[in-house]
């Protein structure tokens, strides 16, 4: 049986734009929206309310007018997934509501400490390992592994 997480399009969306945000960091420039939302084929309006998010949690700094746009408020090997999601995906990193905390407190113990805890440390522990440096070479491999045919 498999388990998965579910992370919104709205996460899902905040993380490709980074990326895409990231791998111009070097460059210094501020990239506008529409840039990235071209790039991605991600809705300009959507995206515009991802990166407000993104820019009330701190991730990304703003430049208003005709050279404006957004850029990484700190390289991409200093963030994170965690980062990135935790600004965007409310539902992910809220606290487990209680049960059965009336009718069997010790059930609602045991399954804080034994299930709700550890997996919401291992969520976090996993996002805080991937930076955003990480994901753009991953991103860089795949592009040359696919970017070879071979013909037998």
């Amino acid at each position: 049986m498999n388990c998965n997480m579910r992370i919104s399009a709205r996460g899902r969306y905040a993380l490709a734009a980074m990326i895409d945000l990231a791998k111009n960091y070097a460059d210094g420039n501020f990239i506008t929206v529409t840039s990235i939302a071209y790039r991605l084929g991600i809705s300009k309006i959507y995206l515009e309310q991802v990166f407000s998010m993104l820019k009330k949690g701190g991730v990304v700094i703003s430049v208003k007018g005709s050279q404006g746009g957004y850029q990484l408020a700190s390289t991409p090997h200093q963030i994170t997934a965690y980062d990135v999601l935790y600004p965007v995906e409310t539902s992910i990193f809220d606290i487990t509501d209680d049960t059965v905390k009336n009718e069997a407190p010790e059930i609602e113990v045991a399954m804080r400490n034994l299930v709700f805890d550890d997996l919401d440390k291992a969520v976090e522990a996993s996002l805080k390992r991937v930076t955003l440096y990480n994901l753009i070479n991953e991103a860089e491999k795949q592009r040359t592994d696919m970017g070879y045919m071979y013909f037998i």
